[in-house]
């Protein structure tokens, strides 16, 4: 198994608490990459404090800056080449991507998304596992493509809904084991065991995997 560190860039919209997660993992041995920079559609984006905290690199772009969707969506990818970034990791992105654009990194992107995917695509999910009476609920991490919240999916993680459960209260629930996914992934990533296989189908050591990876106690197992 060779291992490389990964040169990665991330993009969030928010407060950056995936961020922290893998910052965190670094910092503690545990996840072999270095973060190239950090960008943000927002000026006050926490991702950004939290980058600055610790040196990392890091840029805004003002959609409103631009004429067209598509003209800040190069201009991002621009950005990010420049970088030299290999991996792109979307922790919180809160912007769909013209497909156009981010063509040349399929394979190499990855997103963090708050259901078990394919349920809930894009927004509210943790109201809308809670609104259809799910008993369980969790996040994925997908290789990302030009369908919403639509690429394949890599690994999982799962908690069961509790009785009494409100929308915060799955939430918070749930960051615990972001936290833990988002880092797993970049592992496998970093020890070259990932592969996307066009069009849509995930490979661990070379070998198809017939369901996402799920996490147990901190580790991915299939």
């Amino acid at each position: 198994m060779t291992t490389q560190r990964l040169r990665v860039a991330v993009l969030a919209s928010g407060r950056g608490s995936n961020l922290q997660a893998l910052i965190a993992a670094r910092d503690a041995g545990q996840l072999p990459i270095d973060f190239v920079v950090v960008g943000s559609d927002k000026a006050h984006a926490g991702a950004l404090q939290l980058a600055k905290d610790v040196g990392i690199p890091t840029f805004t772009l003002d959609p409103k800056a631009f004429a067209k969707r598509r003209d800040f969506d190069f201009e991002l990818f621009r950005q990010l080449d420049a970088s030299g970034a290999q991996v792109l990791v979307l922790a919180g992105f809160m912007r769909i991507i013209d497909g156009e654009a981010l063509a040349p990194w399929v394979g190499r992107m990855i997103n963090i998304h708050p259901s078990l995917l394919p349920k809930y695509r894009g927004l509210h999910t943790h109201r809308r596992a809670l609104e259809a009476g799910d008993a369980e609920h969790g996040a994925s991490v997908h290789y990302v493509t030009a369908e919403l919240d639509g690429g394949p999916v890599i690994a999982q993680a799962r908690i069961t809904i509790q009785p009494g459960d409100d929308e915060h209260q799955l939430a918070q629930r749930l960051l615990a084991y972001e936290h833990q996914l988002l880092p797993a992934v970049l592992t496998l990533m970093a020890e070259q065991r990932l592969d996307l296989i066009a069009p849509d189908r995930v490979a661990l050591d070379g070998a198809l995997i017939s369901a996402p990876l799920q996490l147990r106690n901190g580790t991915l197992v299939d």
